[in-house]
């Protein structure tokens, strides 16, 4: 019998035919003995593994620093001279701060030499005390801190209130009375005359 060609069915045309003839044919892998391995696997397990040594790349690496040559540098700033503030204090000072308010407002801005002369003739019993912690101010600024006392302003001067005394005092049909003797902190700040 002789070898009969199949009609091509309606879904093959003649060119698919023809192309399937023209195209090698696939061998089938060849099968393994049970000792054997095949060629592909055989040069895997013989070469050893090489160790992955990626570098890294050039990013990871801190890049030097290049400093700007044409930017200037900046000039060290002059340090300002620091205003020198005279301070003195007194406490517990047995006057009503409110009394003593009255004269502090009087002397307050006052050059030293003025405000001596304004205490000195002042009827109020505060000026006294005040006028001794002028005095104590002024030592300080020319044994500390070596200034010219009667160069000096009083910038600043505060009164404020101290612990009240309390006393009672016996009035008609047997009754009391309390006495509240009132003490005040006094606190005064000099300063060179350009200053203020």
């Amino acid at each position: 019998m002789a070898l009969e060609k199949k009609a091509p069915t309606g879904a093959e045309t003649p060119e698919d035919v023809e192309a399937k003839k023209k195209a090698p044919a696939k061998k089938p892998p060849p099968k393994k003995a049970d000792g054997e391995k095949t060629k592909p696997e055989a040069e895997k397990k013989a070469a050893p593994k090489k160790r992955e040594t990626a570098k890294k790349p050039a990013a990871d690496k801190p890049a030097p620093k290049e400093e700007p040559k044409s930017a200037p540098k900046p000039k060290p700033r002059k340090a300002e001279p620091v205003p020198v503030i005279v301070r003195a204090s007194a406490r517990y000072v047995r006057v009503a701060p409110r009394k003593a308010r009255l004269v502090a407002d009087q002397v307050r801005g006052l050059q030293i030499d003025r405000a001596r002369a304004l205490l000195d003739f002042s009827p109020r019993n505060a000026a006294r005390d005040i006028r001794k912690l002028i005095d104590s101010a002024a030592s300080n600024a020319e044994n500390n801190h070596e200034l010219i006392a009667d160069d000096m302003l009083i910038s600043e001067i505060t009164v404020d209130e101290g612990p009240t005394l309390r006393r009672y005092r016996p009035r008609a049909l047997g009754r009391a009375t309390r006495i509240n003797k009132r003490t005040s902190h006094i606190s005064i700040a000099l300063s060179p005359e350009g200053d203020i």
